[in-house]
């Protein structure tokens, strides 16, 4: 059912961000990145204490393509 919007106001979009209102169909990215981190990584806050003595990240990737982007426009 199609909807009736007011004012939206946009500042700022990333280079891969989706601006949706109203009824969609599909949304599909355009742009895919690959993370790769080890122990205790992404901690935030205040007097973090880590211990970590034997970590490794494996950061071998076999199949080379995740998730293809070729046909999304």
């Amino acid at each position: 059912m199609p909807a009736i919007v007011g004012v939206a106001q946009v500042i700022t979009l990333g280079s891969s961000s989706v601006f949706h209102i109203g009824d969609v169909y599909k949304i599909m990215p355009f742009s895919s990145a690959k993370t790769f981190s080890g122990a205790g990584s992404f901690n935030t806050g205040d007097s973090l204490q880590l211990q970590n003595n034997v970590s490794s990240t494996n950061t071998h990737d076999s199949d080379v393509y995740d998730q293809g982007i070729a046909l999304n426009a």
